[in-house]
């Protein structure tokens, strides 16, 4: 028994000494928490609890060279509640749930009064912290909402929590969409002005300091951030809105008339390279419509065809060898490259043809024929011309994803054959973007010198000048005066009695070059029969301003030539700016006045006639003074805006005037009108000069102006 006893004392006392080593070891291990870990257990639960998150600062907006806003960060707003007691008491919320739900409804329209109380009440129930009340809330609708019941004491007693963001968006829409750029979320980069600026826009971020709450939400812990963001600053681009406009309009409108894949346009100013207008549209299926939804004249670098003969022919005049009056033999229009044919579009007038003729006629063999008698033994004398006019290598724009051009190597075996000389000279066998075909054009407008294009002048921060950016010159001159001169005379040739004929009717001189170019596919070759119709030149051709050059992909109604397809559209373009631009107008260098006079009121409001008169691309030139009200004089060259200053005392003339612009004179003045007929002015009851008497009956008499 006494042995049964020991051993059970032995186990209890066992126990009690572990158990009594484990309090032990429980006490220390807790003392040297709380006293010796106290400090980074701390630190470590405040980190947790509360944490520092990032605040994106408003990016910098990108404007037009006139002010327009292309592009701007919008901020927006997500506004959430805390609908706890702790903060917003029972007695604001009971006696304001019904007013608050009501001005909620009526200021966003997207829930009734009913589903906005609902949802309130329920939050509050359950105690929520951190609830939705909406969310994208612009500015002017969060003033608005600040005013409201419970909203309108602020965060602590309200317990209205605003978090703010921002939206990209570009007022115009498509205009220039490409260019200006947008943000790929896809893939997290940015396209176009937007991706080359991207840190001049970006600004620098801000810290906001939250706590987390019960449900794992964030939300802020004051109303404002710890470290306050920095905005970005601001680009001012080349590009002339109303240019862009109506280019835009005059492409679509083309392309949708031979219902083309894709095209674009672009204008650039000759001196300084600076981008007036770029625009590239191609078809969505998805909707029928034509949008930018990619920058084909940077990024697409393609064979350009008949516009790359401009360049051959330089070549050819920079030997020395040849004149523009010397003869080649171009047979019936076709000629065989070792088991290569190569044809005319239209059969030669002549078996022989001069360079001029050959130029302006754009015949293939002509071409060919001039640059393989001269180059056809030295192959590489004609690419290395073609690099001295800096063709071949990348125009080093601003914008990301330009289109590398390509000129093929006579030491690359692999890639030359006894045809790539020949197919070469009239723009096959190479690539080249749009807007390297046509800083090629503006360097022959530009007295050979060739400008990098651009499309920024400035950078801006809070209004102020940061940076101005001037020309760049890629090359002080591509080739010689004398070239330069002939060349210039064949551009304006091709207008006057070439393939450009089409242009020929305008009042001022255009110069350039026609080109129509079979669209290789990448599997089928040159079997699908697809073409690429362009026009590339300057005008005015005397003392050149701008340079354009329109392409137009895979036109299909039944027309496929740069003449018929892409030259009107460079003349719509081209009549618009002249009309507008009167700084470009030189009278005295001016053809003759066309015969038909626009149909117009000969007196009238200012504004109403100038936009008149530039919708029909008719040159008129401006008051010496700002006026209101005008007269028009006809001169040999163009329309003579002169002021009006009406007296208050007596009659206005109205002759001449629409019966809108006569009534509104008549009403202001106390008159009483009434209109017979249909038209212009005609006559009026009370002679001009008449003392006004208010009250006055006066009988305007309306017809259709004979000219």
């Amino acid at each position: 028994m006494k042995d049964i006893k020991k051993d059970i004392l032995w186990r209890v006392y066992l126990i009690y000494f572990v158990v009594l080593a484990i309090a032990i070891g429980i006490i220390s291990r807790a003392a040297f928490i709380q006293f010796a870990l106290r400090e980074d257990l701390m630190e470590k639960a405040k980190k947790q609890e509360i944490r520092y998150f990032p605040i994106e600062a408003l990016r910098g907006n990108i404007f037009a060279r006139d002010g327009s806003l292309l592009a701007s960060s919008i901020p927006i707003f997500e506004v959430r509640m805390d609908l706890s007691s702790e903060v917003v008491s029972d007695i604001h919320f009971q006696s304001a749930i019904d007013s608050l739900s009501l001005m909620l409804s009526q200021l966003f329209r997207d829930k009734d009064v009913r589903t906005y109380k609902a949802g309130l009440q329920k939050a509050r129930k359950e105690g929520n912290r951190y609830f939705l009340v909406k969310n994208n809330v612009r500015y002017e609708e969060l003033k608005k909402l600040k005013e409201f019941p419970i909203f309108r004491l602020g965060r602590f007693r309200g317990g209205l929590i605003i978090i703010r963001k921002t939206t990209r968006e570009l007022p115009y829409k498509e205009l220039a969409r490409r260019t200006i750029g947008f943000e790929n979320a896809a893939e997290t980069i940015y396209v176009g002005l937007e991706g080359a600026y991207t840190d001049v826009l970006s600004g620098e971020g801000g810290l906001q300091l939250k706590r987390r709450i019960s449900n794992g939400d964030w939300i802020p812990l004051g109303d404002r951030p710890e470290v306050e963001p920095r905005d970005g600053m601001d680009i001012i681009t080349t590009i002339d809105i109303n240019i862009q406009d109506l280019a835009q309009t005059s492409l679509a409108l083309h392309m949708h008339e031979h219902q083309a894949y894709q095209g674009c346009a672009i204008l650039m100013e000759v001196k300084t390279g600076e981008i007036r207008a770029i625009t590239n549209l191609r078809y969505d299926p998805s909707d029928g419509k034509y949008k930018e939804l990619y920058n084909y004249s940077v990024g697409e670098s393609v064979e350009p065809g008949s516009t790359f003969k401009l360049a051959s022919v330089v070549a050819a005049l920079e030997t020395g060898k040849v004149k523009l009056n010397d003869y080649y033999f171009v047979g019936n229009g076709s000629v065989k490259y070792h088991s290569r044919v190569m044809k005319d579009v239209h059969r030669p007038d002549s078996s022989y043809l001069t360079i001029r003729e050959i130029f302006e006629e754009s015949s293939n063999v002509g071409i060919s024929q001039i640059i393989t008698s001269l180059f056809s033994s030295r192959p590489e004398a004609f690419v290395e011309s073609l690099r001295k006019m800096s063709l071949g290598e990348p125009l080093g724009i601003e914008i990301p994803g330009e289109g590398k051009p390509i000129l093929k190597d006579p030491k690359d075996k692999r890639h030359w054959y006894g045809t790539t000389l020949p197919w070469m000279s009239i723009g096959y066998e190479l690539t080249m973007t749009p807007l390297q075909i046509l800083t090629f054009f503006n360097a022959i407008a530009n007295d050979g010198i060739m400008v990098k294009p651009m499309f920024v002048n400035e950078i801006r921060e809070g209004g102020k000048t940061v940076e101005k950016f001037e020309p760049v010159v890629i090359n002080p001159s591509i080739c010689s005066k004398t070239t330069l001169d002939a060349v210039r005379s064949l551009l304006e040739g091709v207008v006057t009695h070439g393939t450009g004929k089409i242009l020929k009717d305008t009042i001022y001189k255009i110069a350039g070059k026609t080109g129509t170019a079979l669209v290789a596919d990448a599997n089928r070759g040159y079997a699908q029969k697809h073409y690429n119709a362009s026009f590339a030149g300057y005008f005015p051709a005397d003392n050149p301003k701008y340079s354009c050059i329109i392409v137009v992909n895979r036109p299909q109604s039944g027309k496929i030539y740069g003449g018929a397809v892409a030259a009107p559209v460079f003349k719509e373009i081209a009549n618009k700016v002249y009309a507008t631009q009167l700084d470009i107008h030189d009278l005295k260098d001016r053809k003759t006045k066309p015969s038909v006079i626009p149909q117009t009121p000969a007196t009238g409001y200012y504004e109403d006639i100038r936009n008149s008169l530039a919708s029909l691309s008719y040159p008129a030139v401006q008051p010496k003074k700002a006026a209101d009200w005008i007269s028009l004089d006809s001169s040999k060259y163009a329309l003579i805006m002169k002021p009006i200053d009406f007296s208050p005392d007596t009659v206005p003339d109205l002759t001449g005037m629409t019966a809108k612009d006569a009534i509104f004179l008549l009403e202001k003045a106390g008159l009483t009108p009434t209109i017979k007929g249909k038209g212009l002015v005609f006559s009026q009851s009370l002679p001009a000069g008449t003392p006004l008497i208010p009250g006055t009956d006066v009988m305007l008499t309306l017809e259709n102006p004979k000219r």
